[in-house]
């Protein structure tokens, strides 16, 4: 059985959070969405599909984010087409990340590599003993620069890969 008609199932049955009485079943928000990419947690409210494709869901009313699969995701916010539509973006997503590191990256005057995508300009760039990142808008509205180092030049353009992807799922 497909997940999504299996995870329906559960919503549809009740299973884990749905059932318990001090979650509010609607009116939650999807702060984010990761693609951890295989199925390796349980989702955080029917607690029983195990999901790649993570939405991380907040309440105004509930005191944690629960982390849960697209089905879950679409009854709490009470659109289960916005969530199809997120997680169909994120797989797509993930196989442009596979394609990411075989793009034809330029280098800057400084020799750094960099590359414009999806709105964004990334440079990559040693930092001390490691490697960092800056994401910018094309007007330069946004400009981010990662907190942390990375040990090679493909983690952290894949790095930069997967900031762009949040900040796309939040419209940013």
């Amino acid at each position: 059985m497909p997940a999504q008609n299996r995870e329906e199932q559960l919503v549809a049955s009740g299973r884990g959070k749905w059932s318990k009485a001090g979650v509010p079943h609607k009116g939650w928000q999807c702060v984010d969405i990761e693609d951890l990419g295989e199925p390796q947690v349980e989702c955080g409210m029917c607690e029983c599909q195990t999901i790649r494709y993570v939405h991380h869901m907040e309440h105004p009313n509930y005191p944690e984010v629960l982390e849960v699969g697209c089905i879950c995701a679409g009854h709490m916010e009470g659109d289960v087409a916005a969530a199809r539509t997120r997680e169909s973006s994120m797989k797509s997503r993930a196989g442009k990340r596979k394609r990411w590191l075989s793009r034809k990256w330029r280098k800057s005057a400084k020799g750094n590599p960099w590359i414009k995508t999806d709105g964004f300009r990334v440079t990559v760039y040693r930092r001390g003993t490691g490697w960092a990142t800056t994401v910018s808008s094309e007007d330069n509205s946004l400009v981010q620069h990662s907190r942390r180092n990375y040990k090679t030049e493909d983690q952290a353009k894949l790095a930069a890969f997967d900031h762009i992807t949040r900040l796309l799922a939040r419209g940013t």
